[in-house]
């Protein structure tokens, strides 16, 4: 499998170089030269594999020239070590459960198998790489935990100052050892847009070998489609005449972009629901046709305060067509109101706590099955993306008592910040990047 940029479809590369790039040097994102079709025997027989075998089955068409299959396995069961529940919230309403790894949010997944492919190459690799991850919250802890001591790979992380939960805060500053995190004066999409710079800058490639840890990565992106093999896997335990529907809370869009590929290879999904905060891009787009991004605004749900979300296009590589997208996605966006009472009925309704972005992701979905009627023949699911304590601070006021706090949550808070304020000017990004190779 060989993988091409968006921007140049004869810019070839394999895995290996798609990982240690990142982004292709004309700025594309790469993308699988094809869709793997994993056969009939394995989609319908699902609930007989063992997760590790079936993520197995999903991400070796993808990086088979690449691993041994030996190797392979050892990096999908350290990836996959922790449960992924599905929780009936209605009868025909699920909650997918993605909190439950060592940064208590869905992005450990993609962190940690990232981290074992990247690892492995600089087992051979004398020269040490630079890995660089804007975040809005949840991705850089994440990462620093997934590459935490991994030899010969040192973390870069760059987060909007004053934007992210003091939880997030904390996973992001306190490992320290080859993890460094930059408080950059901006926003999210500001930060993104230094990583790219960095990517462009041909004089500061040979200087500093560089790849990138978001999504944009195939290694991040790539093995987020597991969890939907996963949750089917389940779902089919329950009910097995109902179409299946997924809402995805939707920042930078490489969750739902996974989802949509685990579909093309054969899972069968109905429909995807994009469900935004006031973050509205993909919305307005799916409305009217026109791409047209605005300044990212504050939420609550501040992992999705992402303005113009770099994993689109590769939504846009798989649907050509923009009928066949608006058949197969819908997008809702939802306030910071809407989301508060989303958390307080469902809570006072099922004693069920959403975060903030589960919250958008239940809304989602209850609006699509409500405006096509679908109750009796669908099955919703909608991703719980974090564990509400890391949102703690935005949950209403008489609700926080509920939510407990893992005991190793309560001695993270204990630690010590350390991080470097720098602006969003690329020239001191720069600089920082030469004088602490």
């Amino acid at each position: 499998m060989l993988y091409f940029s968006l921007n140049n479809s004869r810019h070839r590369v394999s895995f290996q170089e798609a990982v240690n790039r990142g982004l292709a040097p004309d700025k594309g994102l790469y993308f699988p030269e094809s869709i793997p079709k994993l056969s009939r025997r394995i989609i319908h027989n699902l609930s007989e594999y063992e997760i590790h075998e079936l993520a197995f089955q999903v991400i070796y068409p993808y990086v088979q020239n690449t691993f041994s299959k030996e190797v392979l396995r050892g990096i999908i069961e350290k990836t996959l070590n922790f449960p992924f529940p599905l929780i009936s919230i209605d009868e025909d309403i699920h909650s997918l459960e993605l909190f439950h790894g060592p940064t208590l949010a869905f992005k450990d997944v993609g962190a940690a198998f990232m981290a074992g492919c990247l690892g492995h190459f600089q087992e051979k690799n004398s020269a040490p790489v630079t890995v660089l991850v804007a975040t809005s919250g949840d991705t850089g802890g994440a990462v620093a935990r997934g590459f935490y001591k991994v030899p010969k790979v040192k973390v870069v992380i760059l987060y909007p100052s004053g934007k992210v939960s003091e939880l997030q805060e904390k996973q992001l500053t306190t490992l320290g050892g080859n993890i460094e995190t930059l408080e950059i004066e901006g926003n999210f999409d500001d930060c993104q847009n230094l990583v790219k710079c960095a990517f462009l800058d041909k004089e500061l490639q040979k200087k500093r070998s560089l790849t990138s840890a978001n999504s944009i990565n195939v290694a991040r992106w790539l093995p987020q489609m597991f969890y939907y093999f996963i949750a089917y896997r389940s779902l089919m335990e329950k009910s097995s005449d109902k179409k299946i529907i997924f809402s995805v809370p939707s920042g930078n869009f490489g969750n739902l972009c996974a989802g949509i590929l685990a579909a093309q290879m054969g899972l069968p999904i109905e429909h995807f629901v994009a469900s935004t905060n006031s973050n509205d891009t993909i919305p307005r787009f799916m409305e009217n046709g026109v791409y047209e991004p605005k300044t990212a605004r504050t939420t609550l749900s501040n992992a999705m305060d992402v303005a113009d979300p770099s994993n689109f296009v590769r939504i846009l590589e798989l649907y050509p067509d923009f009928k066949d997208l608006q058949n197969s996605m819908s997008a809702y966006r939802f306030t910071d109101p809407q989301t508060i009472e989303a958390i307080q009925n469902i809570w006072k309704d099922k004693a069920y706590m959403l975060d903030p972005h589960g919250a958008v992701g239940y809304l989602g979905l209850q609006r699509y099955l409500k405006r096509k009627n679908q109750e009796p023949s669908a099955l919703g699911v909608f991703l719980e993306t974090a564990h509400p304590v890391k949102f703690i601070d935005k949950i209403p006021e008489e609700l926080r008592k509920e939510i407990i706090m893992p005991d190793a949550l309560k001695d993270l808070m204990k630690k010590h910040k350390k991080a470097k304020k720098l602006s969003k000017d690329y020239e001191n990004f720069r600089s920082y990047l030469l004088d602490t190779r």
